[in-house]
């Protein structure tokens, strides 16, 4: 297996704020975030940082945009609202169950300090360099999002696995992407995969293919050795019953 270098894997760290206008929602409850939806407006609620929680709405198509970019939830945003500004972080958002749209967000209210576990998605780097994938090998992803504990500031968008160099049997794991100083993956007790560069069913090694022929000339030896033991049996047990008929 080949052995790789914990610098070979490198992550990006977010470093844009997206700022989005919203709106105050007055009344809370069930029936007033139904009527902003029918007003055309996504209810959503600013929480956290020991505030209290403000409830906005947002405007679906800047929401859209915001959502069908990559890393929503590991990105920050300043949401501007009645003159004030809140830097928040997505947390959930809750889709409508046949019509597949957002229905409600919840944002969580960060400061540069705030200590949070986030999930961060991996991206897997040069399979074109890859020998292990060039001879047919497959790319079993174990994790595609690995948590992390850091600071608001410093969450990265995504981790860079890379796959130069890989052959067919070699893993990728959390050693082998960089993390910046500040950041720590919530499993700290064992070095877990990430990925593995697995061989194809129709690619077998030369040993797998030797102890399939023996196998199966050892089934074949046993199911002839049967059959002649089988008949050897017949043979005796029809010779049996003619001398019993002649006595």
């Amino acid at each position: 297996m080949r052995a790789r270098n914990e610098s070979e894997g490198e992550s990006k760290i977010m470093t844009d704020i997206t700022t989005i206008s919203a709106e105050i929602r007055e009344r809370a409850g069930k029936g007033a975030a139904r009527a902003e939806r029918r007003a055309g407006r996504v209810p959503a609620v600013i929480y956290g940082n020991k505030e209290q929680p403000v409830g906005i709405t947002l405007a679906p198509r800047d929401l859209h945009k915001e959502m069908h970019q990559p890393g929503f939830f590991t990105r920050l945003f300043d949401v501007e609202v009645s003159g004030q500004t809140h830097r928040v972080l997505p947390r959930d958002v809750q889709m409508h169950p046949l019509k597949d749209v957002p229905i409600h967000v919840d944002f969580m209210r960060v400061s540069d300090d705030t200590t949070i576990t986030v999930a961060v998605p991996v991206v897997f780097q040069n399979e074109e360099l890859s020998p292990g994938l060039k001879r047919g090998g497959v790319l079993n992803i174990v994790r595609h999002e690995i948590d992390l504990i850091c600071r608001a500031i410093s969450i990265p968008r995504a981790l860079e696995a890379n796959l130069d160099g890989l052959e067919i049997g070699d893993s990728i794991h959390i050693s082998h992407i960089h993390l910046p100083d500040d950041v720590r993956t919530v499993i700290t007790d064992r070095d877990f995969t990430v990925a593995a560069v697995a061989a194809p069913s129709a690619l077998k090694s030369a040993e797998e293919e030797e102890a399939e022929a023996a196998a199966a000339a050892e089934a074949a030896e046993a199911a002839a050795a049967e059959g002649e033991g089988g008949e050897a049996k017949a043979e005796g047990a029809a010779k049996e019953e003619g001398k019993g008929k002649s006595e």
